[in-house]
């Protein structure tokens, strides 16, 4: 007769050698383990907050992203209507006119200033403007020619952040010198910038203009292009631009000492007119220009290298599992989790590195720290020392692997595929010949 405590000595006895139950657990220490991965990717989310705070705390007091609008021709005109008792009112409108051709060139100057661990890319631009105003026949506005009030006709110029301008703004038109003054007329073309009332309109004469701004900004610079013909030349000494917004510089030149940047857009390129009346058209959806960016940023190459703890885990988890099968000699589910951890402070160790040294020197100093810590513990628990140098070779290639991925961000994903590929076949081929059957039902030394 079977007794109930052979039985149950026989039940656990199972249950410790079943593979399949202990592939599950360890999957089941995994997906916990990911709890405290989450928390890391929220710590590094939080040090970029603190960061991104800091950045436009110095951008407060330097001047901020600028975006450049016009410069443009504001004319004001009046419109009459009866009130309910049938007296004659009149409101003030304005039409807005856009220059025939608008060449920009700009000398950038970078500057990061540094806060405690953090930095902020500053520039200062100068900027000059020449053009020409095309005066639109009055056949084609819907406006009675003796309201508008040609004499009261306003060159403004949008600017973004008022405080980073430098110096005063002098505005050469057809001759005359005109100091701007801060303020627009309206917002229906750009919420701040300066103006100058320049005088009657010549209707068949060129209505030239040219003047320079000395402008403070940080991290992006953008313009709207308002002519028919508008050109932008734009030069800097900064090495890692990226040029965004609604158009591409028609050619650019990018070396370690600096670019250069042409731009040339046509009135027919955006989805407003030459000219019209109050603010039945927005421009900023055709911005364009660059941003200044850090190309050592250091929380974006944390957040990507976060990514990969999952496959850090399952990887030296499965090596720590296969050693179980080889070896014969279990290892407890309190010694994967210490495995894991030891995987999951990586991460926090180069992020918290990298704020005080460059970030490739913060990787390998903290892939080298994980990977003694982690083949020397194989070692202890195992008691085999070739187990101890296949877990150090894993993981230095992980950890190589990894960093030339980091490396490489065009072709990111297709390296990480093909590596995920070629790890699995590797498993796959060096598994071929174990009988899983026979693992399961063999008895491990611990158990003899």
């Amino acid at each position: 007769m079977v007794n109930d405590q052979d039985v149950v000595k026989k039940t656990t006895n199972y249950i410790k050698r079943s593979i399949t139950l202990k592939i599950l657990s360890v999957g089941f220490l995994i997906l916990l383990l990911l709890i405290p991965a989450g928390m890391i990717k929220g710590l590094i989310r939080e040090r970029q907050s603190r960061r991104d705070s800091v950045v436009q705390e110095i951008s407060n007091k330097w001047g901020g992203s600028q975006t450049i609008t016009g410069p443009f021709m504001t004319v004001p005109f009046r419109t009459f209507f009866k009130d309910n008792q049938g007296r004659t009112q009149s409101n003030l409108n304005y039409l807005h006119i856009l220059p025939e051709t608008l060449d920009v060139t700009g000398v950038m100057k970078p500057e990061v200033r540094y806060r405690s661990l953090f930095e902020a890319v500053l520039y200062n631009i100068k900027l000059t403007f020449r053009g020409n105003f095309k005066v639109p026949p009055t056949s084609q506005l819907n406006i009675d020619p003796k309201n508008i009030l040609w004499d009261k006709a306003q060159l403004s110029l949008g600017i973004s952040d008022m405080r980073g301008i430098q110096d005063k703004i002098e505005i050469n038109f057809n001759g005359a010198v005109h100091h701007a003054n801060p303020g627009l007329k309206t917002t229906d073309l750009a919420e701040a910038g300066v103006s100058t009332l320049v005088g009657p309109l010549a209707p068949n004469g060129p209505n030239s203009f040219s003047f320079e701004v000395n402008l403070n900004g940080s991290e992006q610079l953008s313009l709207i292009p308002v002519a028919e013909t508008n050109t932008v030349k734009m030069t800097s000494s900064w090495p890692s631009p990226s040029f965004n917004g609604a158009f591409l510089p028609a050619t650019r030149k990018v070396t370690k000492d600096g670019f250069a940047a042409n731009w040339k857009v046509l009135h027919l390129n955006r989805n407003f007119p030459q000219f019209w009346e109050g603010s039945h058209y927005k421009v900023t959806p055709s911005a364009f220009g660059l941003k200044l960016i850090l190309t050592a940023d250091v929380y974006q190459k944390s957040t990507r290298l976060a990514k990969y703890s999952l496959m850090f885990l399952v990887f030296t988890f499965a090596a720590f599992f296969f050693s179980e099968i080889i070896n014969k000699r279990r290892v407890h589910p309190i010694q994967y989790i210490l495995v894991g951890m030891a995987i999951l402070i990586f991460y926090t160790l180069v992020l918290s590195l990298s704020e005080h040294m460059p970030f490739n020197l913060a990787y390998i100093l903290s892939a080298f720290a994980v990977t003694g810590i982690i083949s020397g513990y194989a070692k202890a628990i195992v008691s085999n020392s070739r187990f101890a140098l296949t877990i150090a070779g894993l993981l230095t290639i992980l950890y190589g692997y990894l960093f030339i991925v980091l490396q490489l961000e065009d072709y990111a994903l297709i390296m990480g595929s093909v590596g995920l590929l070629v790890i699995l076949a590797i498993v796959m081929y060096m598994t071929r010949k174990i009988n899983w059957y026979e693992v399961e039902t063999a008895q491990p030394e611990n158990d003899r």
